[in-house]
Order: structure tokens, then sequence, then C-alpha cells
């Protein structure tokens, strides 16, 4: 094989170990290279600043902990006052012994700034507070209204049927004394309010006042101890006036409850 032959040989095998297209493969490689060059900016910058901090922190603690010499003015001026290395302040020794320390802040915010949140969120606590004890005491008053209410209307209720019940009784006992008509015309149960024993008497309206309706319970009553002496509450005919003073509870609904 002459020197041609090989040169041609040589040639065609470079080329063909060189062609693997360095395009895209070559743009990929080159923005892996970047990302990590980055990467470790990042990491050195990181190290540097911490590496920052630790400095300042040990050049600082080392200072502290260096006693102060008679280099220091304000250490000399004590000196001359008579105080010693280790001695309390004061003239009667109760002050400090050591310095007081530092507080060391890290983050950025300014002087007093932790103060103004610490009383901002107090104010904020009071204010919730104060909001929830004046729902609280709304909600009580609602409640206690809604209770009065009832109660004033069970009450009417109560009224209303205790006087029925009078009437009912009047009329029964004028009856039997030989009565043909009431001695006043409401003293009896008129026909036309007798109710069926299927009606609900809290649905039946009344043409009458609640304070109409109870001064009328409080004459009847009266009639009927004093004609009768026969309370409704009692349910009971006396046989004399002492006997209906010495056994019944009152002459109202509250002193049978």
């Amino acid at each position: 094989m002459d020197d041609t032959e090989e040169d041609y040989m040589s040639d065609s095998f470079i080329n063909i170990n060189q062609d693997i297209r360095p395009g895209m493969p070559m743009l990929r490689r080159m923005k892996e290279s970047f990302k990590k060059e980055e990467k470790q900016k990042e990491a050195n910058e990181k190290s540097r600043q911490k590496s920052l901090k630790v400095q300042e922190k040990e050049q600082r603690d080392a200072v502290l902990n260096v006693a102060l010499g008679n280099e220091n003015k304000g250490f000399a001026m004590l000196q001359k006052m008579g105080y010693k290395s280790g001695q309390p302040l004061g003239k009667s020794g109760s002050g400090i012994v050591e310095p007081i320390p530092l507080n060391i802040t890290t983050g950025r915010s300014g002087l007093g700034h932790e103060e103004v949140k610490k009383r901002k969120a107090e104010e904020n606590l009071e204010n919730y507070r104060r909001k929830m004890h004046m729902k609280i005491q709304s909600e009580k008053q609602t409640a206690d209204l809604f209770k009065m209410r009832m109660k004033t209307k069970r009450e009417q209720l109560q009224v209303k049927r205790d006087l029925e019940k009078s009437q009912k009784a009047c009329q029964q006992l004028d009856m039997q004394k030989g009565l043909e008509f009431p001695k006043e015309v409401w003293y009896w149960l008129r026909p036309s309010e007798e109710k069926e024993e299927d009606v609900d008497e809290e649905e039946e309206e009344e043409e009458e006042e609640d304070d109409a309706v109870s001064e009328k319970l409080n004459i009847l009553t009266a009639y009927l101890r004093g004609e009768h002496l026969y309370c409704i509450w009692c349910g009971t005919a006396y046989e004399d006036q002492e006997d209906l003073s010495s056994n019944c509870p009152g002459d109202t609904f509250a002193d049978h409850e």
C-alpha cells in the first residue's frame, strides 16, 4: 500500500469518528454547564455570608468576654471613684455586677417594632373580647326577653282558665242554693262561651282585655270564698271560715304553687 492510499484511509477513518453532529447536544451541555456555575456561585455567596455572620459573632463574643482595662476611660473614672473589679455598683453596693447584656436583633425591623406588634396584638385581643362580651350580653337579653314574654303569655292563659273554672264552679254552687240567675251576669259561664273538649284554648280569641279578666277573677274568687267557702285552686268547699283560713294556702294561684 503506497502513501497515497494510507492518507486516504486515514482521512476516511477520522471523518467517520468525528461525524457526531455537535448542534443540539452541544447547546444542552452549555446550558447545563451555565446552571452548574450559577448554583456554585449561589452556594459560594451563601457560604460567604454565613461565614461573615459567624466571624462577626465570634469577634463580638471575644470582645465582650474581655474585661475592661485601665485604657477604657469609663472604667478608669470608676476606679478613681473607688470602684474595684467585681464589686457591685452603687454607694450601698446593691447595684449590678455584670454589664447589661446586649440584645442582638437579627431581623430587619427597627427599634420598638416588637413592642408595637405586642401592643397591637393586645389591642386586637381586647377588641375581640369586648365584641364577644357585647354579643353574649345581647344574646342573653334576647333570651331573657323571650322568657319574659313566654311567662307573661302563660300567666295570661292561666288567668283565663281560672276565670272559666270559677264561672263554672259559681254556677254549680249557686244553683245548688236555689239561685236561678247569677248575681252578676258574668258570674256564670254563658252558653256561647262554653268550649268543646277538643278545642285548644290557646287558639281562641278573647274579646276582653287581660287586665279586665284578671280583675274579674279576683272578684269572683272572693265571692266564692265568702259565699260558698270554696277555693277553685284547692277544689274544695270548706266547712266554715276558720277551716278555710287554716287549710287553704291563700287566695291566689301563686299561693298554691
